[in-house]
C-alpha cells in the first residue's frame, strides 16, 4: 500500500453533478499519474442522496482522513481544483489541519498542491486556451459570426482569486482575433455588499445587454463543474435569460464548463507533482499572510 492518500478536492455542492464531475476527474487525474486519486469536497457534498451518486456517498475532507487515519494513513495529498488562491484552500483547509494535529493526531502531514492558476505566470497560457477552444466551439456550434465573450466566475472574497480571472482575461483578449471578436469582459456572478468588494466588479447583469453585448454573446465559464450556479437553468443561465428579454435579438450561449477539456488534465498532472515535491502545510506559518 502507498503511504500517501491522494484527493483532488473541490468546494463542494447539494448538486449531484457535481461531485459526479469531481470523480471522473479525479479517475482522470489518477490514470494520469499513476495513483489513486479520491474525489473530495471541503464541504457540502456529503447532503447529497447517495441514491444520485449511483449509491456511493460523496466524501469531505475532514471525515475523509479521519476514515483514511483507520486504514493507516498519516500522509495526504490534496490537489485544488480551484483556479486562484481561494480562501477555502489557502485558510480553511489548513485550519482544519490544524485542528486535527492540535486535537492529538501529530503524526498528520498534508501536501497541497498549487491551484490551477497559481502562482500568476504571463507564459503560461494553457488555461486560458481551454477557455478560449471552449469559445471557439461556442462559437461554431451556434453559427456566430462575431459573438463578444464575457468571462465569468462566480465571484470572490479575496481579490486574490478575482485576479486570476482578470489576467486569463487578458490572456483571451491576446489569443481571440479582435476582427472576430470585438470584446472580451471579466465579469462576476455575484459579490458580496460592502466597497472593500468592489474588485468583483462588473457584475454578468452589468455586462450582457450592455453596448458590444446586445447581439451575440458567448458566456465563457470559468467554472469546472456543473451545480446551482452553473448548471443547466442555474444562476448564470438566469442571469443571462433575463438580460436577452430586455434586448430585442440577443442571442447568447453559454460555453463547456473547463473539468470536460483535456487540457485542464494536463494542469492538474503538472500542480500534482508539484505538490508531491512540498512541504506538509502548516497555518501557524502562514496565519500572518491573511
Amino acid at each position: 500500500m502507498s503511504d500517501i492518500c491522494c484527493m483532488i478536492t473541490d468546494n463542494g455542492s447539494y448538486r449531484p453533478e457535481s461531485t459526479m464531475s469531481l470523480r471522473d476527474l479525479a479517475t482522470r487525474l489518477g490514470e494520469r499519474v499513476g495513483h489513486t486519486i479520491h474525489a473530495v469536497s471541503l464541504l457540502h457534498s456529503t447532503k447529497i442522496d447517495p441514491e444520485k451518486l449511483e449509491g456511493v456517498p460523496a466524501e469531505i475532507f475532514e471525515p475523509f482522513i479521519k476514515k483514511m487515519r483507520k486504514e493507516g494513513f498519516n500522509k495526504f495529498h490534496v490537489t485544488p481544483m480551484f483556479f486562484g488562491p481561494s480562501a477555502a484552500v489557502k485558510e480553511y483547509l489548513l485550519q482544519r489541519v490544524e485542528a486535527l494535529q492540535q486535537g492529538g493526531w501529530d503524526e498528520l502531514e498534508v501536501l497541497v498542491a498549487p491551484c490551477v492558476v497559481e502562482p500568476l505566470d504571463p507564459e503560461d497560457t494553457r488555461m486560458a486556451q481551454i477557455l478560449v477552444d471552449n469559445v471557439y466551439k461556442t462559437m461554431k456550434d451556434e453559427g456566430y459570426e462575431a459573438p463578444s465573450v464575457a468571462l465569468v466566475d462566480h465571484g470572490a472574497p479575496r481579490k486574490t482569486v478575482t485576479d486570476v480571472r482578470n489576467h486569463l482575461a487578458k490572456q483571451m483578449r491576446e489569443l481571440l482575433p479582435k476582427e472576430v471578436f470585438p470584446c472580451v469582459e471579466p465579469c462576476s456572478m455575484e459579490r458580496r455588499e460592502g466597497d472593500e468588494y468592489s474588485f468583483n466588479e462588473p457584475l454578468l447583469e452589468k455586462v450582457v445587454g450592455q453596448p458590444g453585448f446586445q447581439q451575440e454573446v458567448i458566456i465563457s465559464m470559468l467554472f469546472a463543474s456543473p451545480g446551482r450556479h452553473a448548471g443547466p437553468e442555474g444562476d448564470v443561465w438566469e442571469i443571462c435569460d433575463e438580460s436577452a428579454a430586455k434586448h430585442e435579438g440577443m442571442k447568447w450561449k453559454m460555453t463547456d464548463l473547463c473539468a470536460k477539456h483535456d487540457g485542464l488534465i494536463d494542469i492538474l498532472e503538472e500542480r500534482f507533482l508539484q505538490g508531491m515535491k512540498s512541504e506538509p502545510v502548516s497555518w501557524a506559518k502562514v496565519k500572518h499572510l491573511y
